[in-house]
């Protein structure tokens, strides 16, 4: 009896410790060039801005301005300017927010969120560690079949002059 117990008390504390557990985030683990206060974010961004990039907020579907931008140009990171999507990689996918085939390489940084009940794969900023959105499977099959749905507060545009 007491060899029953002890091996239930065994096989109870191991699993208790799951991998899952051990796992790092990208904010914990990537070494960001751009690190500042919540205070010096606040005042730097307007509260949507804040609300998406630093509390990963979503902003309304259709409600940016750069969900119909199709200009030649680079989209930025709202809040410490990396370049971060080229506007000759942007598609309307119909969802409402920007969105992308492809990243400007180095300069996104990708992490797991579980926050709404599944796996999905989350964009930051590879500098300031920003929210910027969603990677997804559906994109266009002519290209990377990927779909970077991003905030359109989480970017600047900047027109190719």
């Amino acid at each position: 009896m007491k060899n029953i117990l002890l091996i239930v008390f065994s096989l109870v504390l191991f699993s208790c410790n799951s991998s899952a557990q051990n796992k790092k985030n990208a904010k914990e683990t990537h070494d960001f060039a751009v690190v500042k206060t919540e205070a010096e974010w606040k005042a730097e961004l307007t509260p949507l801005q804040y609300n998406v990039l630093r509390e990963a907020g979503t902003e309304r579907p259709f409600s940016s301005p750069l969900n119909k931008t199709y200009e030649a140009g680079t989209y930025v990171c709202a809040a410490c300017n990396t370049p971060l999507f080229e506007g000759k990689h942007k598609f309307d996918s119909g969802t409402g927010w920007p969105s992308f085939d492809r990243e400007v390489t180095g300069n996104v940084v990708f992490d797991t969120d579980h926050k709404i009940g599944y796996e999905r794969t989350e964009e930051l900023c590879g500098t300031c560690g920003g929210h910027l959105g969603h990677v997804f499977n559906d994109g266009p099959r002519e290209t990377t079949g990927k779909r970077h749905c991003v905030n359109g507060a989480a970017l600047k545009f900047i027109p190719k002059e």
